[in-house]
């Protein structure tokens, strides 16, 4: 059973007061998308406990595909060399998917820990999913283990955390280009970081401008759908048609583009209802649970190129093609995507 949206757990910040302090725990589990925190977590954790020039023996680092938990046994009792604690981390390892005798083996050996050592299970391209039938398995990690969320940040938190990144390079970004980089690049910081680099480089003079963060960024699907869509908007197919074909030469699949592009047009549709309601970009912010005013107010000016009517054959063309794509076999998927763009254009 997955973990239920409203249980609040500890994020990074409550792990790195753990760490500040020196007390850490014997056992976590560490999931989330927040993936750059959760590298930064281990690295706090290995200064920790792990002597420089000491990594070889006293700092194991596991792999879950293929991996058995005699061989997470086997170092996690390893006793420290030179050293008073031992740090193992294990990847991927689908703990709640083990069979009998193997979470046999792991509840026995979270009952039965070593103080010398702290094991870390890195979720990074697996989700980790509790399955509350395995009773034993389940209890023995509720007593052993601390489970740590490094969820995506806040936004005033990842304002700070953009500025400190340009700032060490010497620049200055304004609120403004913030909320263009976030949602030109998203709001992952393992995907920022990348993105802030070149950009950084790019830029000529101190202060980050719109215009560097578009010369060089590379846009999240989602942000080129937009392009897109707003192109489609305005009735500009040409330019969505490139837009199109830049995602293409990028191997997106057809239908992950028209997936975004639903979306898009539905959230499009709710920016002309707003509009014709008399709502602001707060009651499409909400609708929509988005961070920032930002995508309201682009979606807004966006719909402001559109009726109600558009809208809604749009939003029931892309379901049509939808279902297409999903049940006809041998469809020239990328042929229909641009031949849906050009109606829609052409309907403007």
């Amino acid at each position: 059973m997955a973990t239920e949206k409203n249980e609040k757990l500890p994020g990074y910040e409550e792990l790195h007061r753990q760490v500040q302090s020196g007390s850490v725990g014997n056992v976590y589990i560490f999931q989330g998308e927040e993936t750059y925190l959760m590298q930064q977590a281990v690295a706090e954790l290995q200064a920790l406990l792990v002597p420089p020039g000491f990594e070889e023996f006293n700092y194991h680092r596991l792999s879950g595909k293929g991996l058995t938990v005699q061989e997470v046994t086997e170092a996690v009792e390893a006793m420290p060399m030179m050293a008073e604690h031992t740090f193992v981390t294990v990847t991927d390892m689908d703990i709640f998917k083990l069979d009998e005798p193997q979470r046999t083996a792991l509840t026995a050996l979270l009952g039965d820990f070593p103080e010398y050592c702290t094991l870390v299970f890195l979720y990074r391209q697996i989700p980790y999913k509790k399955d509350a039938r395995l009773k034993k398995l389940a209890s023995a990690l509720a007593e052993h283990a601390q489970e740590i969320e490094f969820a995506q940040q806040g936004q005033q938190k990842l304002f700070r955390w953009v500025r400190r990144r340009f700032a060490a390079m010497d620049k200055e970004i304004d609120d403004n280009a913030v909320e263009h980089l976030l949602f030109t690049c998203g709001s992952l910081m393992d995907g920022l970081v990348p993105e802030i680099a070149k950009i950084g480089a790019y830029a000529k003079e101190k202060r980050i401008t719109v215009a560097d963060i578009d010369a060089v960024a590379d846009p999240v699907l989602d942000a080129e759908v937009f392009q897109m869509t707003d192109a489609v908007a305005a009735g500009k197919y040409d330019r969505a048609a490139e837009l199109l074909a830049e995602l293409l030469r990028m191997q997106e699949e057809p239908i992950r583009i028209l997936a975004a592009l639903g979306k898009m047009l539905r959230q499009l549709y709710t920016a002309r209802l707003a509009i014709d309601g008399g709502k602001d970009r707060v009651w499409l912010k909400d609708l929509w649970r988005m961070k920032s005013d930002y995508p309201a107010r682009k979606l807004l000016d966006s719909a402001r190129n559109v009726g109600r009517d558009w809208c809604r054959e749009a939003v029931k063309r892309c379901q049509v093609l939808d279902r297409r794509m999903k049940s006809e076999r041998n469809m020239d998927s990328e042929g229909e995507l641009k031949l849906l763009l050009m109606e829609l254009a052409g309907a403007r």
